[in-house]
């Protein structure tokens, strides 16, 4: 054993710190800071603060406890430092005083315990799990629950490695021995012990699947159980097994279902944790066989967890209806991600026309994927998913599971909550009638003629809470809206919702915003007539809003450029939105994350306003080019030497590349005189091979679209471009791979024939994306359009492979509308099948049906592809061919000898 024993005055002088860092006044903390700092210069610093912690009965519980915590973060930090010989007196004393007559002792051991174990790595303490295994057995109260608690801790911690091979399989014998503790006295025990075995669910680990039956049979008898904490561990239990061990539960299912029933609706956290479980069910097969019987119990109690408590009012401040004078708390202000752009095609309906895709924003891998009842109700001071979130949630997807046969639960719970008297009862009432737009769509119509106008009524309702939800609602009902004649819905919605922008209560403004950008999503180029109306609200917004809002002000504008395009392009639009945001762009400092929104915006007001941007453009372009600068040389620096410079934040270099595309779009040649006197061709290079994926995606989509711009200046460094592109075809990656497909399409159109040299490093790994069944519907429509332009340019280099392609390559064709990119890929098709007829002959229906999912092809090509038809009947002489054609869909038979008189 090892033995050490403190100075006095080290001992007072420490004690003194920790009292003075309990202090509220900053400068104080500041000073006990950087004492601290100083006496980690001491070796011995730390067997003071663990000696405070666990010997020092003396003095108060706080005081012993932070010691610890503060322990803690020193071998966090600096722990592979320390001298051996400290950390095992360390681990020595933190293993007798986990049976602290003090329960908050015992929780700061216990943490101390995992951080140690985590930094050092189990293996290097042997006799820890022994040990507390142990100490469970203990008759001491105090001992096995201190135990307990730092077993639940590496539990939570180590999952994985506990059980490895490594550790000798530790869990055959702890998971036998947890299962012990849940008929133990203590509910604190029995609250550890459910909560240690909860850890092992999920990865379905090996050790637990050989107790299921035990497990799932104690975690039933502890279903009745008294204790809060027990039974928030059974329901989070019985919602991970339902997703692993179905198998296990079903013969249980409809107690399982009665039990979540009553639980859901517990006073204190347990109701969320059983909440979960109806969303979890909804994922299963057998959720509406099972449900169904509960579903006219389950409803209201759901629609029940919807309203705000009391708390939650008083949290949300729901009794303040003027707060926009108040400026917002900088931790208020959640981070925003930027999603880089990519490049995807535009789906085809029925006559419609489209002048080429662009890059989009957002990856398509992830569509939609945000949840949208994380910013249903955004406050910073309410717990990030509650009940209530929950309710709506899992009300949601259940609509989505039962479809319409849903409703003759729900219409009259609707018709009960929304035209209560109570605002909480109407609030959640509307809340609900959001949450079942999407799953109950065709239900709902009839009843929208009443209930649009009564919501756009309830947005200027005296309660701000009412109103914020409101708009969230209408906004999930904004398809519907825009479908029916504007001067019905869509125009008192829009002047409501604009009003709403510009509400004296700062939630009601954000929900306001969010909603309008939803609905201009929806309406996009039916919003020209109003075009002055909302920008001027818009732009009123800007002088008006608070830091938080500002941000989601920036989205409405980007959004609403997005959603008119080039209608934006007049000169009064134009002087009224330019102003304002040049002012703000000009505030900004370059390390300011508000530049991300802000360049997001500009970036799509660049775009619509093409030309009407030139006057902007200069200052943007320069701008941009020098945070990719400053991005690349910090990212160089702190690589260079670690511990000196800070990691950059490559947002920052990623916002500024989409930006310069959003330029190079909008300005087309216009930009040749900004890229002419700059050195973006070198900086592209450097970002082309960044580690990142998102800077690489972000720079293939710039890329593509200079080549458009102005091929002239990218022409010179193709040598050194296409390789990178070729390493980058790796689906693994999807938006970086979809995006370096795209770019070598635009820049084969530019080489012609000297695109010729680069096919060997880029055809294979086309073809290979092509024929993948697990590639995205986006990188195959890309894909098959490179393809085509490379046969365009190369025939003869491409046309041998037809063979493995052509298949697919129509397949992934037939749906996108009729633009360029699909014309210059088809042709390069047509010069294909001549060049190597044979290649296509076995999959020549496919041929058909993409040949007659043009709508109005351009003469020449309507002449290629007729050529091409006619020929294919000539070769096989009448009778084959209708034979042939006896094997088509009657509508493609019809199709074909409209288009094409064959």
């Amino acid at each position: 054993m090892t033995t050490w024993e403190p100075q006095p005055d080290g001992l007072n002088q420490i004690i003194t710190l920790l009292k003075q860092s309990q202090s509220t006044d900053n400068a104080i903390q500041r000073a006990v800071q950087m004492k601290l700092e100083e006496l980690n210069q001491y070796p011995d610093f730390n067997n003071y603060l663990i000696y405070v912690l666990t010997k020092l009965k003396t003095q108060d519980e706080p005081t012993r406890s932070l010691s610890g915590l503060i322990l803690k973060n020193n071998i966090r930090i600096h722990g592979t430092h320390l001298q051996p010989a400290i950390i095992e007196y360390i681990k020595q004393e933190c293993l007798q005083a986990l049976g602290d007559p003090s329960p908050l002792i015992r929780a700061t051991v216990g943490i101390l315990i995992t951080t140690i174990a985590n930094k050092g790595s189990l293996q290097s303490w042997p006799e820890l799990l022994p040990t507390l295994c142990d100490m469970l057995d203990s008759q001491e109260y105090s001992v096995c629950e201190g135990a307990f608690g730092a077993l639940q801790k590496i539990c939570e911690d180590s999952a994985d490695t506990l059980d490895s091979a490594a550790l000798n399989r530790p869990l055959n014998i702890m998971i036998p021995k947890f299962l012990q503790f849940f008929r133990h006295s203590s509910p604190k025990i029995r609250s550890h012990a459910i909560a240690c075995i909860n850890q092992f669910i999920i990865n379905r680990t090996q050790a637990l699947m050989l107790h299921i039956d035990t497990f799932i049979e104690n975690l039933f008898h502890l279903s009745s159980d008294e204790d809060r904490e027990v039974r928030k561990n059974v329901c989070r239990g019985l919602v991970m097994l339902l997703e692993v061990r179905m198998d296990r539960l079903m013969p249980h299912m409809n107690n399982i279902i009665e039990y979540m029933l009553v639980r859901t609706q517990d006073p204190d956290e347990t109701a969320l944790e059983a909440c979960e479980f109806w969303l979890s069910l909804a994922e299963q097969s057998i959720c509406k066989e099972v449900l169904t019987p509960h579903l006219n119990r389950l409803a209201p109690v759901l629609v029940r967890g919807m309203r705000y408590s009391d708390i939650d009012i008083i949290i949300l401040k729901g009794d303040v209806e003027e707060d926009e004078m108040i400026p917002d708390r900088e931790e208020d202000i959640k981070p925003r991600f930027h999603k880089s752009r990519t490049h995807t095609q535009k789906a085809g309906s029925m006559g419609a026309q489209d002048t080429g895709a662009r890059a989009m924003e957002g990856n398509e891998e992830e569509e939609d994927m945000d949840d949208p009842y994380d910013d249903m109700d955004d406050d910073s001071n309410l717990s990030d998913w509650n009940l209530r979130k929950c309710s709506a949630a899992a009300l949601d997807v259940l609509a989505n599971v039962f479809k319409d046969d849903f409703l003759p639960i729900l219409l009259p719970i609707l018709k009960e909550t929304l035209f209560h008297q109570e605002w909480q009862v109407k609030e959640s009432g509307i809340l609900a009638l959001g949450a079942i737009a999407e799953g109950c769509m065709n239900g709902m119509t009839p009843h929208l003629p009443e209930l649009i106008p009564y919501l756009i009524s309830c947005l200027s309702d005296k309660k701000a809470l009412v109103r914020a939800i409101t708009c969230w609602t209408l906004s999930r009902y904004a398809h519907w809206v825009v479908s029916q004649p504007h001067d019905q819905y869509l125009k008192p919605l829009m002047e409501e919702l604009l009003k709403r922008i510009l509400d004296a209560n700062k939630r009601v403004q954000e929900a306001a915003c969010s909603a309008f950008a939803t609905l201009e999503e929806e309406a996009c180029t039916e919003l020209v007539p109003y075009l002055g109306f909302i920008l001027k609200t818009l732009v009123f917004a800007f002088g008006k809003y608070q830091h938080k809002n500002l941000l989601i002000l920036y989205d409405a504008i980007g959004t609403l450029a997005d959603s008119v395009g080039v209608h934006l392009n007049k000169p009064e639009y134009i002087s009224m939105l330019m102003p304002p945001l040049i002012q703000k762009w000009n505030m900004l400092k370059d390390e300011d994350k508000d530049l991300f929104p802000l360049l997001e915006c500009l970036s799509s007001v660049a775009t619509a306003l093409q030309s009407g941007f030139l006057p902007y453009c200069e200052p943007v372009y320069r701008r941009c080019i020098s945070l990719i600068q400053q991005t690349l040389n910090q990212d160089l620096a702190s690589t260079a030497s670690p511990g000196q410079y800070e990691l950059p934040d490559k947002d920052f270099m990623i916002v500024a590349l989409d930006l310069l595309s959003g330029l190079a779009e909008g300005l087309d040649g216009h930009i040749e005189s900004l890229v002419v006197s700059s050195n973006i061709m070198q900086l592209l290079y450097q970002c082309m091979q960044d580690s990142m994926p998102e800077v690489r995606q972000s720079s293939f989509a710039l890329l593509g679209d200079l080549t458009k711009a102005c091929f002239q200046h990218v022409h010179p460094f193709i040598a050194d471009f296409l390789p990178i592109l070729g390493q980058n075809l790796n689906p693994e990656y999807i938006s970086v791979c979809n995006n370096a497909t795209w770019a070598i399409g635009e820049i084969s159109i530019k080489l012609r024939e000297d695109t010729k040299t680069y096919i060997p490093l880029v055809l294979t790994q086309l073809i290979d994306i092509i024929n993948n069944p697990n590639t995205p519907k986006t990188l195959l429509e890309n894909t098959a359009i490179t393809i085509g332009r490379l046969g365009l340019v190369c025939p003869l280099e491409v046309a041998p492979s037809l063979q493995q392609f052509v298949r697919q390559w129509c397949s992934s064709l037939r749906n996108i509308r009729d633009n360029e990119e699909k014309d210059s890929a088809f042709r390069g098709m047509c010069q294909m099948i001549t060049v190597n007829p044979v290649g296509v002959v076995p999959d020549f229906i496919f041929f058909c049906d993409a040949a007659a999912s043009w709508m109005n092809p351009k003469t020449d090509l309507h002449e290629m592809l007729q050529k091409i038809l006619h020929g294919f009947k000539t070769q096989v002489g009448d009778e084959n061919w209708s034979r042939f054609v006896e094997q088509f869909p009657q509508q493609l038979s019809e199709r074909l000898t409209v288009m094409y008189s064959i």
